[in-house]
């Protein structure tokens, strides 16, 4: 599918400041005009206007399942899973994923997630070391461990012109087997702070939202459970003695 956008026009637009909320419903609702395919993606993905009934416009990133290239380890469907992240970091009450959701669109069904304007030199490596965002990064390791996310690289991390974080490309996670690799290794053994795990304690209390149970499977619902409670029992983040648990490349 080709690009709609005029030669020497940028296709990215700044993007209005929305609540999730509101953007759920936009992306739900909205017609989507497929602009082109991002670069670097190694399953189709596409940069997407999204048009509302009211005539507003934001712009989105759509994820066919027909366009995922075939996984040995993960069975079709990395839209649900990036689907699941963001309704799972919703309901901890921790916003670290952009809004998204699940709905048709020009190839078929998909994830369209709300698209964060940004600079792509910044990631993880050039951000972990400002304070002012390592509380969000704490989060991060924690709701990294409990998705059991394979390939949190540091591009993967974006700082939003809106001055936020968001976490993105959260199809590979949720497995039922432990495959965690990730690039946040900074407070491995370090005590969970009270109120992060105080958030996980409510989930386990009150179970998964159907928002998250209906994206997976029996097996990976309970072993999401599963981690979820090992990470409050123990008390700690994660640590990774082996010193393989990264994705390659790093970025």
């Amino acid at each position: 599918m080709s690009a709609k956008v005029p030669r020497g026009e940028s296709p990215f637009r700044e993007r209005p400041p929305l609540c999730d909320n509101l953007a759920v419903d936009l992306l739900q609702a909205g017609e989507l005009d497929v602009l082109g395919r991002m670069p670097w993606s190694s399953n189709m993905t596409f940069l997407v206007d999204v048009h509302s009934p009211d005539a507003s416009t934001v712009q989105g990133v759509y994820k066919p399942v027909r366009g995922e290239r075939p996984l040995w380890d993960f069975p079709a469907g990395l839209h649900k899973r990036e689907i699941a992240a963001f309704e799972l970091s919703l309901a901890l009450g921790w916003n670290l994923v952009p809004p998204t959701v699940l709905r048709d669109g020009p190839l078929g069904e998909g994830s369209v997630q709300l698209y964060v304007p940004t600079d792509y030199d910044e990631h993880y490596f050039t951000l972990r070391e400002e304070p002012v965002h390592h509380r969000w990064f704490q989060r991060l390791c924690a709701f990294d461990f409990i998705i059991n996310s394979t390939d949190r690289k540091g591009g993967h991390i974006l700082l939003g012109d809106d001055g936020r974080l968001y976490a993105i490309d959260n199809g590979l996670s949720f497995h039922c087997e432990f495959k965690l690799r990730t690039v946040i290794w900074e407070w491995a053994g370090n005590r969970l702070p009270d109120d992060l795990a105080a958030d996980v304690d409510r989930l386990l209390d009150e179970g998964l939202p159907p928002g998250v149970a209906n994206m997976l499977s029996l097996l990976e619902r309970d072993a999401l459970l599963t981690r979820a409670g090992a990470l409050v029992g123990e008390g700690r983040f994660p640590t990774d003695p082996s010193g393989r648990r990264h994705p390659w490349p790093l970025v």
